[in-house]
């Protein structure tokens, strides 16, 4: 593995989401997910996040499968519901005590925690007073990060306020194929993205006041289009892709920079206001201070992306893909260039150091006859992508750290427990956790690149 070779001090980690594997449902309010997973046909399996992979009474076995693996930090969310039942009022103590256990056990065998605030599941109580489209979410948000902060702050000091708002607004608020299955105006979805903004910046404020030290980032997806050659031409074609709200397109929804230059700028770029003109939310010096707080690090998320070429005229398009081109179990196509393109886009642009904080492959995977799975597909995934996120490294960009997804195979939102991205697969019937091949090569590139100085 002489080209997965990472700088000294690499994070190499992995990573989880509360719905998605906790299960324990008694013991926690109602989400939307949960009232999401009620609804005939939204779920493609039927089933829902009640059991999952039993993680709230499995937390220990599943730590000690990370200690053998050799990971040295744990990305996992922090079920909203789960420590505020109805969000915004009382703290259930219970709720919180399980995060504790959990802390310390991965303290206690050498794992550092890195705590998402907000992975899907708002409590149902606050999307029936209007949830996102509410300005105040901000408020509740605040609320719940502090009494996370009060709570478990003396041990986390690696913090994540959101997951993936360019999913869980345009899936859940726009298209209808997420929790809450709505269908909203593109007014009522700016809207949404400019109050999610506004609790980003609660919730550094919340963690600022309440654990010292601090580490706080949050966690992005977007378009992750890359150039199909390394001709300059195609270069500049892509970054203009990927760094613009093109016109007529959705893709604003998952856009970069209407998304991120909030965070590190301090307000929407001019190409928003230019494409939406009187449906653009106020952005106040109050909402531009809030949002645009000091945060240590960018997390982003990425998966798949589509090639860009240059049309000679300073133009670009989508490059045709050839038949064949190789896709996941839920036909994602399988673009290792993207992670390469997008971090080298974002550190050009922002000069924030970035953590991959989600990067894997579904597939279908299965108990091989010796008792094994061997998911060759995927360690091919992992190697490949790895090759060109240290490609990025190597052409200057501050990169720090690698959470895989993920450590187990789990409930996969609208597409239920039907594809699998794990390290380690679950046997829902009785809860065995097996080890794939990927899981071992993850841990043997992990040994090597501790081992090595270079």
């Amino acid at each position: 593995m002489n080209d997965l070779k990472f700088p000294d001090g690499f994070e190499w980690g992995v990573a989880t989401a509360a719905f998605q594997i906790e299960g324990a449902k008694d013991t926690r309010g109602e989400s939307v997910w949960d009232d999401f997973c009620a609804k005939k046909g939204a779920i493609r399996d039927g089933s829902d996040g009640s059991v999952a992979c039993d993680h709230y009474h499995r937390y220990r076995e599943d730590v000690a499968i990370m200690k053998e693996l050799g990971v040295d930090n744990y990305r996992f969310s922090i079920s909203w519901p789960r420590v505020i039942p109805d969000g915004a009022g009382a703290v259930n103590e219970k709720g919180l005590d399980f995060y504790d256990r959990l802390t310390d056990e991965l303290l206690g065998n050498g794992i550092t925690p890195y705590a998402t605030l907000f992975h899907w599941d708002l409590p149902l109580a606050l999307h029936e007073q209007g949830g996102w489209l509410n300005p105040k979410s901000a408020d509740w948000f605040f609320h719940y990060a502090e009494s996370v902060g009060k709570r478990l702050g003396d041990r986390i000091k690696n913090f994540i306020t959101f997951n993936e708002p360019q999913c869980f607004i345009p899936y859940g608020y726009r298209f209808g194929t997420h929790a809450p299955g709505f269908k909203l105006s593109t007014k009522e979805i700016l809207l949404a993205i400019h109050n999610v903004l506004r609790a980003h910046g609660a919730g550094v404020s919340a963690l600022r006041q309440t654990v010292s030290s601090a580490r706080i980032g949050v966690a992005m997806a977007a378009d992750a289009d890359y150039p199909l050659t390394d001709s300059p031409q195609d270069i500049q074609a892509a970054k203009r892709v990927i760094l613009s709200l093109k016109e007529g397109e959705e893709n604003w929804l998952t856009n970069i920079v209407h998304w991120d230059d909030p965070i590190y700028f301090g307000d929407y770029p001019k190409e928003s206001y230019e494409r939406f003109g009187d449906l653009m939310p106020v952005m106040s010096r109050e909402d531009s201070a809030l949002i645009s707080q000091k945060i240590e690090f960018h997390g982003q998320n990425c998966y798949s992306g589509s090639p860009v070429v240059s049309d000679g005229k300073g133009g670009a398009s989508h490059a045709p893909l050839p038949l064949g081109f190789p896709k996941n179990a839920l036909n994602w196509l399988v673009c290792p260039r993207a992670i390469w393109f997008v971090t080298k886009c974002l550190y050009e642009r922002y000069r924030m150091p970035i953590y991959i904080t989600e990067n894997g492959i579904c597939c279908n995977d299965w108990i091989h006859e010796d008792g094994k799975v061997h998911d060759s597909a995927r360690i091919d995934f992992y190697k490949k992508y790895l090759k060109e996120l240290k490609r990025s490294i190597d052409e200057g960009a501050d990169i720090r750290g690698y959470f895989a997804w993920s450590l187990l195979d789990n409930f996969e939102w609208a597409d239920g427990y039907g594809e699998r991205f794990g390290l380690v697969y679950v046997d829902y019937a009785t809860q065995r956790r097996t080890i794939k091949d990927s899981g071992y090569f993850y841990r043997d590139l992990i040994r090597e690149n501790k081992g090595r100085k270079h």
